[in-house]
């Protein structure tokens, strides 16, 4: 196997992992331009990846093996229905910041919404815990958030979205 293909494979499944993580797990992708690349990548990168293991790799063992995932992804793609995989491509953006953690800064209470095109908006409230700029991971908002012992009502309107309000 060349240095190429091995590269190819590895930047694909890093992708597909991305992939994975973002839409099965509480792990949510922030930055637009990471999630796009994310979606995209696996769209465009399955098939290229999958024509270049059949063309390149030389023993039949090593090519049966290296074609399964760009298959059963494809295959995923094809049942998950192409317009939904694209329409998944947005990111959550935070419109106000209503609680903020007493000891963890980079823990919150956010009130979210996701734009869907033509059908407005989805909206969520979430507890949001920031790994990073690019990785949150979000969880229900408990019920019963006591204000006094671990929280703070912050109330700061972020807009994200840039909606302009009358």
């Amino acid at each position: 196997m060349t240095r190429t293909t091995k590269i190819l494979n590895i930047i694909y499944g890093l992708t597909v992992l991305l992939f994975l993580l973002d839409s099965l797990t509480s792990l949510d992708i922030k930055s637009q331009a990471l999630k796009s690349f994310v979606y995209f990548g696996l769209l465009i990168g399955t098939p290229l990846t999958l024509i270049w293991n059949v063309v390149t790799i030389a023993t039949k063992k090593q090519k049966i093996i290296w074609t399964i995932l760009p298959t059963t992804v494809l295959v995923m793609i094809l049942i998950l229905n192409l317009m939904k995989f694209l329409s998944s491509t947005g990111t959550w953006r935070t419109q106000t910041i209503l609680y903020q953690n007493k000891n963890l800064s980079f823990k919150t209470v956010e009130f979210q919404m996701k734009d869907i095109g033509a059908f407005g908006y989805n909206r969520r409230t979430v507890e949001v815990f920031y790994l990073t700029p690019l990785f949150i991971i979000t969880s229900k908002v408990p019920n019963d958030i006591d204000e006094g012992v671990e929280w703070f009502k912050a109330d700061k309107d972020v807009n994200e979205l840039g909606l302009k309000f009358p």
